[in-house]
């Protein structure tokens, strides 16, 4: 009899696991990866964790300790990441034609078997296609609902017999299972909902599964109900091979030194319209709010200011000009002299998807330049997607050094989308 399985697939330690496919001296070394501008630990190694290094700690405050212990620091490297998760789905994706990306090291995969003693040599089989063919080690949770499949897969990461899958199919296994996992680590749950149950004696997952629906319903929402709903194996959460459309997009960066002067400030924002730009046109949208954000470094004993400010465009558009004119113009009116700033930032709202609209007379009228604007943008993402990012830009973010550009002190190449930076083998 067929039946269907969720697998949650998940990037073991996946930021630090990129950087040894390209390095293995970084194997069996304690290694972190930093966030923007290198300010605190994002990602750790199994010897760094072992350490005691924090997830979240300022790296200032450790740098004497990882000097002297070894350990290998590297900037968040987000162009390399983001390829080698793209080259994990499409491996996931020769198991299974549905295949849910969660994020960017977890997937959520469908899998349709007649047999389901199949499953667990299955599961191994991708594991060990997914590290031949990208490098990146992955655990795997097997289970008839999402909620339950990322139970599985945390066993899978804690217990070392099941050598990295873990199924969950017996009521009796999930029942124990659920009786040791405090209701705060379930997915979905989180600490101020765990706080709250624990007023009234529910502390594990097993104790919210015995509870009433409707009590359920009255404390966590509908969105708690189906979380409790899969913890007993009945599907409430849906596939969804195709995320939802995006409803902003947004870019911003903290800067490497605070900037004070309104030209670095604007040059900073204008490459930050054309990144989110990009994203707009990759997605097949346009905007019809821009909105821009200014901020000083609240932690810095200083002249503290932030703002923002909301333009709505006549027309919603993707191309780049329109969109860095209207940002401009928000950011003049929200800049004060005699802050230095750390942020600036742009977010595209009230966002739909392109050619799904209905035109004004007055747009009919230019159509002939709505359609060389078109082009113009279709050339310009054709020539950054050949070759490289930044390739081709508006002058607007500036000719020379920019200073406003994030501290990446340890930035590793980008092996696999940059021809310069590729790896050599001597």
């Amino acid at each position: 009899m067929g039946s269907s399985w969720i697998a949650m697939v998940d990037c073991n330690n996946f930021y630090v696991s990129c950087e040894r496919v390209f390095d293995p001296s970084l194997e069996g070394c304690p290694v972190v990866v930093l966030s923007n501008n290198d300010g605190c630990v994002i990602a750790r190694s199994e010897e760094a964790k072992t350490m005691g290094i924090g997830m979240g700690e300022p790296a200032f405050r450790r740098r004497k300790f990882f000097e002297s212990h070894g350990v290998r620091v590297f900037s968040s490297n987000y162009a390399l990441y983001g390829d080698m998760s793209a080259r994990v789905q499409q491996v996931l994706a020769r198991f299974s034609p549905e295949v849910e990306p969660y994020s960017i090291d977890e997937c959520f995969l469908l899998l349709r078997l007649k047999d389901d003693a199949a499953l667990s040599s299955l599961a191994k089989d991708i594991r060990k296609t997914v590290r031949r063919w990208t490098g990146i080690p992955v655990c795997v949770g097997l289970a008839r609902t999402k909620t339950l499949a990322k139970v599985a897969n945390r066993l899978a990461k804690k217990r070392a017999e099941g050598q990295g899958v873990w199924m969950l199919d017996r009521p009796e296994t999930i029942e124990q299972e659920l009786s040791r996992l405090e209701v705060g680590e379930v997915w979905g749950i989180g600490r101020k909902n765990a706080a709250r149950l624990a007023r009234y004696n529910v502390r594990t997952a097993l104790d919210l599964v015995r509870r009433p629906r409707d009590w359920v319903r009255r404390q966590l929402s509908i969105t708690g109900l189906h979380t409790a709903l899969e913890l007993q194996g009945i599907p409430a959460i849906a596939f969804q091979e195709h995320p939802p459309a995006a409803k902003s997009v947004t870019c911003s960066r903290s800067f490497g030194v605070r900037i004070g002067e309104a030209a670095a400030l604007e040059e900073a924002l204008c490459a930050y319209v054309q990144r989110a730009a990009e994203k707009l046109r990759g997605r097949r949208l346009e905007a019809g709010v821009v909105q821009v954000f200014l901020a000083t470094n609240r932690f810095v004993e200083e002249p503290q200011y932030s703002d923002s400010a909301v333009f709505s465009l006549p027309t919603p558009t993707a191309y780049t000009p329109l969109l860095q004119r209207a940002a401009l113009d928000l950011l003049r009116k929200i800049y004060r002299k005699g802050y230095l700033y750390q942020k600036v930032g742009v977010l595209f709202l009230e966002l739909i998807p392109r050619g799904q609209r209905q035109r004004s007379f007055a747009e009919y009228g230019h159509a002939s330049e709505v359609c060389r604007q078109e082009e113009l943008m279709r050339v310009l993402d054709g020539v950054n997607g050949r070759f490289g990012r930044g390739a081709l830009r508006f002058a607007g973010d500036g000719l020379g050094p920019k200073a406003w550009h994030m501290r990446q002190e340890h930035l590793s190449r980008r092996y696999t989308t940059r021809w310069a930076e590729l790896p050599v083998v001597r």
